[in-house]
């Protein structure tokens, strides 16, 4: 179901807690959504009809009207199904893991507002038993991997959880999973009641100055981070002066040439700027488009490339006229990743795993953060890539 949002939000969590008057700087702005919101809305709305059905929330009946109704809207794929299934297996196996049957609730709304003012959220599904409270989510996103491990989204609606249940059950321990099926992420992270308490009470002064817009903007270091989902990181001041920050130089080998050090500050710094004035150049079309002016920009049609207004109606005119079918025609095999998914991935693996190989990839650069094992062996290195 779709959720409404708070101003200080569970899932904008790590952007007001590391920059604090973002919150309501972005108040001024427009939630627009996107076709991947509606998209992960709905694989939700399918998740949860899954989810009730396992615990007998619903008939039968009520199950395959709703499932219906999903299956009309013109986002629906067959691999939301798979994957929603995947999720429901999931919640399956971690319900076995306790001793007897859990509580299990989806899509729970969640209060946390004794700690971020009017917080409130909704967990994707909240399972208890045996002194373990686990909050399970659900990301249908493909493009940010996410992490379980000191997650605030994660650790606000297991207080929110702890809120709501924790005079029904003892709870000792919590349990944090990520479920991210499109790119076979699942992740988690495990802490104790008595940390989750410390952790939450550490952030309650933080969550006051966000709400109240006070404290100094921090826009995040590598130009995506935290602002990368902020309304307002198009025309924000605090991240465009960051990024005429001028970097700390250092002697090189002469003084004409750049240092090391100097060279790594400036690659930080550009990637940072590359983002920015992406997004800049986003904003100002948008607003070209919609009729607002920018001084010295315009909107122009970009390039185009013919095309057929019907190919196979060209083509059959051609082959009436003498022309050989076979030469209007290529035959290439689809890619690796539709047959996974014409096969479906168990199968896919079961039957085609011994013609399957995965080369390494192109040497590239990546800041020190990034978690992929470096290339140190020069000559390993030149002979696997072909340098």
């Amino acid at each position: 179901m779709p959720e409404q949002h708070a101003l200080l939000s569970a899932s904008g969590a790590h952007r007001w807690l590391s920059c604090t008057p973002s919150a309501r700087l972005e108040t001024q702005f427009p939630d627009k959504g996107s076709d991947f919101a509606a998209e992960g809305t709905l694989a939700h709305s399918l998740a949860e009809l899954k989810v009730r059905k396992y615990i007998g929330t619903i008939s039968a009946q009520k199950y395959r009207a709703e499932f219906k109704k999903i299956a009309e809207n013109e986002k629906y794929t067959p691999e939301m199904d798979t994957h929603t299934d995947s999720y429901l297996e999931f919640i399956k196996d971690k319900a076995a893991e306790y001793d007897t049957k859990p509580f299990i609730v989806p899509e729970q709304r969640l209060d946390f507002s004794n700690i971020v003012p009017e917080g409130f959220g909704t967990g994707d599904c909240i399972m208890i038993g045996g002194g373990v409270l686990m909050v399970i989510d659900f990301k249908y996103g493909q493009g940010v991997k996410v992490e379980a491990k000191m997650n605030p989204q994660m650790l606000l609606y297991a207080v929110g959880a702890l809120n709501a249940f924790s005079m029904l059950y003892d709870i000792h321990t919590v349990t944090m999973h990520i479920f991210q099926p499109r790119i076979d992420n699942v992740d988690t992270y495990t802490v104790t009641r008595e940390f989750l308490d410390v952790w939450a009470n550490g952030i309650k002064p933080i969550a006051e100055k966000a709400y109240k817009g006070e404290g100094e903007f921090n826009p995040s270091p590598d130009g995506n981070g935290w602002c990368r989902f902020c309304r307002a990181k198009s025309l924000c001041r605090a991240r465009a002066a960051f990024s005429e920050e001028p970097y700390e130089k250092s002697g090189g080998v002469s003084p004409e040439l750049l240092s090391r050090e100097e060279i790594g500050e400036i690659l930080k710094r550009a990637d940072a700027i590359k983002k920015w004035i992406a997004d800049l150049e986003e904003w100002s079309l948008s607003e070209l488009l919609a009729g607002n002016d920018v001084p010295g920009w315009k909107a122009v049609e970009g390039r185009s490339n013919r095309q057929f207004t019907d190919t196979d109606a060209a083509f059959k005119y051609l082959i009436d006229n003498g022309y050989d079918e076979a030469v209007l025609y290529e035959r290439k095999p689809i890619t690796l990743t539709a047959v996974e998914k014409l096969l479906g991935k168990k199968d896919f693996e079961t039957q085609l795993s011994e013609f399957i190989i995965k080369p390494p990839g192109k040497p590239t650069l990546a800041p020190e953060s990034d978690k992929r094992t470096a290339i140190t062996n020069k000559t390993t290195a030149a002979e696997a890539f072909g340098a």
